[in-house]
């Protein structure tokens, strides 16, 4: 079993999923950077009060009280902390020259400018890589140790370089397929590979050594 026959029974599956849902690069890149340890129906609902705030551009973020920020993200959960480091993004993104520069800049470079940023780990760095500047990186989530380590393709507990590599290097490289990729496994986590697996309507299930 490769990679590719697990993306391929996904996407004949659930379809195409038209990631990531967002109006513009930057509404990505905030909710990318929301999105850490809560669920997406919370991030859109902070979205939504940004944007009823006329606060969803790097400027109005910037010059918005940072008590006021953090109550209009008290959705998204851990509130204070987003806050902060969304103004961290959104100063870096600022001083950097904004979408038209930081797309000029080659994507090994670029990555470690965002990995740089307080607050944006590998994961959050590699989404926004994907989804927001369009470059071949492969996003590692939990859900990605979840399903694969079940598959028996990964080492659950691999380091998040490890895994990139080697989903990165099992794949052509392909911006399209890493897109959907990744959403299929969000998805396919959320409706059937939980915590506790629905392995009866599972469309893996007769290709996982863990099946129940």
């Amino acid at each position: 079993m490769t990679f590719i026959q697990v993306y391929n029974k996904l996407l004949k599956h659930y379809g195409h999923q038209h990631w990531w849902p967002a109006e513009t690069p930057f509404e990505m890149m905030v909710g990318a950077i929301l999105t850490q340890n809560t669920a997406w129906t919370n991030v859109e609902r902070a979205i939504v009060r940004l944007e009823s705030h006329s606060c969803l551009t790097p400027q109005a973020i910037l010059e918005a009280p940072l008590s006021e920020l953090a109550e209009w993200l008290k959705p998204s959960g851990y509130f204070n902390i987003k806050a902060q480091r969304l103004r961290n993004y959104c100063q870096w993104y600022i001083d950097a020259g904004e979408f038209p520069r930081l797309s000029c800049i080659d994507t090994d470079a670029l990555r470690k400018q965002l990995l740089a940023v307080n607050g944006i780990g590998p994961e959050t760095a590699d989404a926004i890589l994907l989804y927001a500047f369009e470059r071949p990186v492969f996003v590692i989530d939990a859900y990605t140790r979840r399903i694969f380590s079940r598959l028996k393709l990964l080492v659950v507990d691999a380091g998040y370089e490890t895994l990139r590599h080697q989903f990165e290097t099992d794949l052509q490289t392909d911006v399209a397929v890493f897109n959907e990729y990744h959403a299929l496994i969000v998805c396919h986590a959320k409706d059937a590979c939980k915590k506790r697996p629905d392995c009866v309507n599972c469309c893996l299930a007769c290709i996982c050594p863990c099946r129940m």
